[in-house]
């Protein structure tokens, strides 16, 4: 079955306060983006990737793509005005029997061996969503009258952190994505649930993180040296 690796990186980065695009911004040398891209190679050597980019980044990312040594296995497409539309704009490139991730582009220290664990889950049970436990305790805002701030405390062991890829057959995300848009679609597995399928889980890996804050490309330098000193030097991603 094909596979097939939706690269969502349509947005700003506001959060981030650079001029660039944080999907573009380097990490250890490449761009973010690459970094990302080049462990879904890794994990299927024959994957076909499609990048979805901001409309005024298309330019700028065709020219990172023909650095790049499987730039034949690359396409790009723009998003949308959500993440449910800029989703949708990449999976209309898909074939109709494929697996499907659909990936945070920021989110660069994805694992090879996390991506096969989706996909294999994937195959199996036509869904899967990379998830993790709560560490910290956890509290819910209540609405209150006025200027009143309400919360309660909501139990920690009940509540998994998402991640993606979340991956799944493309016939039923397809069928899915086929829904008028709802401000509810917060990720792919949402739109799923709202058609009335339930989606499998599958063990995250807590050093996915999704690059938001100056901050966090620090931490993502540091796993990116350790993954280096623990594979006997240079990156992983490469």
């Amino acid at each position: 079955m094909d596979k097939i690796a939706i690269i969502v990186a349509a947005g700003s980065g506001t959060r981030m306060r650079s001029d660039l695009p944080k999907q573009f911004l380097p990490l250890a040398g490449k761009a973010i983006l690459l970094h990302t891209t080049a462990a879904f190679i890794e994990a299927f050597s024959d994957i076909r990737i499609i990048w979805v980019l901001p409309s005024d980044q298309i330019t700028y990312g065709r020219q990172l793509l023909e650095q790049l040594p499987y730039k034949t296995q690359l396409t790009i497409t723009p998003g949308g005005g959500s993440r449910f539309h800029s989703v949708a704009n990449g999976l209309a490139l898909t074939a109709a029997d494929s697996i499907v991730f659909v990936h945070d582009g920021v989110r660069c220290l994805v694992s090879p061996s996390l991506i096969q664990r989706c996909y294999h889950a994937a195959m199996l049970n036509g869904s899967a969503i990379p998830v993790c436990p709560a560490t910290d305790s956890m509290r819910m805002m209540i609405t209150g009258e006025g200027e009143e701030q309400r919360s309660k405390a909501i139990d920690r062991t009940a509540v998994r952190l998402v991640q993606t890829p979340q991956t799944f057959k493309s016939s039923l995300l397809k069928q899915a994505f086929e829904q008028p848009y709802q401000t509810g679609f917060t990720d792919e597995a949402s739109v799923l649930e709202a058609m009335g399928e339930q989606v499998f889980l599958v063990e995250g890996d807590p050093e996915n993180l999704k690059i938001t804050r100056p901050i966090d490309l620090i931490v993502a330098e540091a796993i990116i040296n350790k993954r280096a000193r623990a594979s006997g030097g240079g990156s992983p991603f490469e």
